[in-house]
């Protein structure tokens, strides 16, 4: 009896060859099968019976997500809909019948972890299936031979996926979701999902970008812009608070470029979701590239200063050199994200600019370093994420004169300690803020908060004031972080509206099946999933 199918497929529906028994046949094959006595010694106890073992539905799934809230929004609705299906997520990977791991494309580190996490679970004998931008970018890697693929705009169908891995064939689901030649945005919002942190909707707005930097991978995985339409987003905001969260993050590849595509932007889509949201509860705006961002400044100052939205804004530069941005085919010069953070900064007082930089990209000059390190001078952003420039395979860049390797590192050197030279919270100290209580810190010593600017204060770790906006006093100030001490006779205020899923629970099924339990109209009443 063979024990896998070794050809790859790349749809689900090809799976049955021309000379596979069909449903039929396998059925009334059954009715004529005559069990094979065993010897006495040969009997098997209940216990022993592993009746499960190929039975989908039934195994422990552990996942694992690399990169971006968007990846990480997408591993949340797989592993919901794997819940919903009888599957059980685990954090143990060690107990695991299958690893589920869900890639980033963006950085050669990522993609080693990735690849070393698959050998690990070879290794131990797991059932691997890989999702994420990696696959969907490369899906005839060497290292990816013989697995089973999830594309990034399949992963409403990772059930069927992971049903077929467990029974020892190989899938690949790759197509891109159209509707009347037009580019869909990806998978339904409806679908349950997971929430890794039951008090945080991760809502993706659009998927894809315009921009064809000559660096980047992810444009390879996620292709062209397309979004979602507003009614679809505001529903699912308006779901998410009914399911007790209080805090909003909105993601894609670039939000400043939503609504491009359909007849909209994204201020629109943002004095629509603002409507939805309950007092004290919180949205915080994803990535947005300089282009897209300047025709809307005026909008987006306002919106920015509105009192349930943080002014926090991730504007990614890469370099200060304008022809080093011309090398990566950015498509804007340096004075266009000067006007954005100049007039963000006068308009949105306090706002939080977080960007990124590339060190070492092919062609920079020292003087073209020099331009960037007076940038981060000007500015001190306060979040600034530092990247040595790798090349990654199939990208334009790749193809260019490389920086050596040794400038590279000095020069990512240099700019993390200019970065780490000033401290950007110190003058903070004394103020007293509102801040939402969303998290625990790493070391699980603290509750993590963040006031209006989506700085991080750390707050006593006291149950009461999970997912609470409360009143602080700032008495410490760190690199990355301020300490806040609870405002005496100062009471927590609830933003959420109704009580927080439990941890590991699914959206949208918990919620329908209580519903049913009530004897209401589900259909009146639930916006999740049919």
């Amino acid at each position: 009896m063979p024990s896998a199918c070794d050809a790859l497929i790349e749809d689900i529906e090809d799976m049955v060859s021309f000379n596979d028994p069909t449903p039929h046949e396998r059925q009334s094959a059954r009715k004529s099968i005559v069990p094979r006595s065993r010897k006495k010694k040969e009997l098997l106890s209940n216990e022993e019976i592993q009746v499960d073992s190929l039975i989908p539905g039934t195994q422990k799934i552990w996942m694992k997500t690399w990169g971006c809230s968007h990846n990480s929004s997408d591993g949340e609705y797989m592993a919901g809909q794997l819940a919903a299906s009888g599957y059980k997520m685990t954090d143990d990977p060690s107990e695991a019948d299958l690893w589920l791991l869900n890639s980033c494309t963006v950085k050669s580190p990522a993609e080693d972890h990735f690849r070393n996490s698959i050998k690990k679970a070879q290794e131990q004998q797991k059932k691997v299936v890989v999702a994420g931008c990696v696959p969907q970018a490369q899906p005839r890697i060497d290292y990816l031979k013989g697995l089973s693929i999830i594309g990034v705009q399949q992963i409403d169908r990772v059930v069927e996926v992971v049903d077929e891995a467990v029974k020892g064939h190989s899938v690949r689901l790759l197509g891109q979701k159209k509707d009347g030649g037009r580019r869909l945005g990806g998978a339904r919002l409806d679908l349950p999902k997971i929430r890794k942190n039951p008090l945080i909707e991760i809502i993706s707005i659009n998927t894809g970008c315009l921009n064809a930097c000559t660096y980047c991978k992810t444009k390879h995985a996620r292709g062209d812009l397309a979004s979602y339409p507003i009614e679809e987003l505001v529903e699912r905001a308006r779901q998410s608070f009914q399911e007790g969260v209080c805090e909003i993050w909105l993601t894609s590849e670039d939000t400043g470029a939503y609504g491009r595509d359909i007849g909209t932007d994204l201020p629109t889509l943002l004095w629509r979701l603002v409507d939805e949201i309950p007092e004290a509860a919180m949205l915080r705006l994803g990535m947005t590239n300089p282009p897209y961002i300047l025709e809307h400044l005026e909008e987006m100052a306002k919106i920015l200063n509105h009192p349930r939205v943080y002014a926090f804004l991730h504007v990614p530069v890469q370099s200060a050199s304008d022809s080093v941005l011309m090398g990566m085919k950015r498509e804007y010069c340096i004075d266009d994200f000067k006007r954005v953070a100049d007039f963000l900064g006068e308009r949105v007082p306090g706002i939080t600019i977080a960007t990124d930089i590339i060190c070492g990209f092919p062609g920079e000059t020292e003087e073209d370093f020099k331009e960037t390190i007076d940038l981060v001078k000007h500015y001190r952003f306060p979040s600034l994420f530092i990247n040595q420039f790798y090349p990654r395979p199939g990208t334009p860049a790749a193809k260019m004169e490389q920086v050596p390797a040794h400038v590279k590192k000095q020069r990512t050197k240099e700019l993390s300690q200019l970065f780490h030279s000033y401290n950007p919270y110190d003058h903070k100290v004394g103020e007293r803020q509102h801040v939402l209580v969303t998290e625990e810190s790493f070391d699980a010593q603290y509750y993590v908060a963040h006031n209006k600017f989506y700085e991080q204060v750390l707050v006593p770790k006291r149950a009461e004031f999970k997912g609470k906006m409360i009143e602080v006093d700032i008495y410490e100030a760190g690199k990355h972080f301020l300490k806040g001490r609870p405002v005496e006779d100062s009471k927590p205020f609830t933003p959420s509206i109704a009580a927080p899923l439990k941890k590991g629970e699914v959206s949208g099924v918990m919620q329908k099946q209580h519903f049913l339990e009530e004897g209401k109209d589900c259909n009146e009443s639930f916006s999740g999933t049919q």
